[in-house]
């Protein structure tokens, strides 16, 4: 998203532009304060315009957050496919805290600033966990092979909460990750992820 007038190469519709313009402003500000004027004024639009597209701030910030949840999901499926059999999941799990930091605006809405907004937001971010945990499960078989439905839902969610609370650190850019780094603290997750996923390996 621009400032100067100008916009983006792959001209994203005008709904594209409030959901954008909507997530900078949700990622650095509490969305209790923002309002539907400030993201008209970052969309560089009307308040009427915005209202065309969306009934409310907090319907703007759901459609960010389902964008978001597409894109991460849409993320682990292609690195599930791409994974060789029988090899090391840490690096299927560094891909995606990686990636996690390259959409810092909208993993902070999703992870952090949108958390208590809204029964919406939350039943959507449990839906999201759901399918993230049916696509961890795949990329456990993938890489141990035969392993019980138990044991692969055990392990799925421990992933879930390692790149849960990696998203956080990242994010929030708390102690640990700049204490870390942010090349050691990925390399650190992907060697934790490993453990995880099979700790008779160590």
């Amino acid at each position: 998203m621009t400032t100067s007038g100008t916009r983006a190469a792959h001209r994203p519709s005008r709904k594209q532009w409030v959901i954008e313009a909507a997530t900078e402003l949700f990622a650095t500000q509490s969305p209790d304060e923002v309002t539907v004027a400030d993201i008209a004024a970052r969309a560089e639009m009307t308040s009427a315009a915005v209202y065309y597209h969306f009934s409310s701030k907090d319907q703007v910030l759901v459609a960010g957050m389902r964008v978001f949840a597409t894109a991460l999901r849409e993320q682990l499926l292609a690195l599930t496919e791409a994974h060789p059999p029988g090899s090391d999941i840490g690096s299927a799990v560094t891909t995606l805290v990686a990636w996690l930091g390259e959409h810092r605006s909208a993993a902070t809405v999703f992870f952090v600033s949108s958390a208590g907004m809204s029964q919406e937001a939350e039943a959507l971010r449990q839906e999201s966990r759901t399918q993230l945990l049916e696509e961890l499960v795949r990329l456990i078989r993938k890489a141990r092979g035969p392993v019980s439905e138990a044991e692969a839902a055990v392990i799925a969610l421990g992933l879930l909460a390692l790149l849960e609370t990696a998203a956080n650190s990242q994010v929030r850019g708390d102690d640990v990750y700049r204490s870390l780094g942010h090349r050691s603290f990925v390399r650190e997750i992907g060697r934790l992820a490993e453990r995880i996923a099979d700790p008779a390996a160590e």
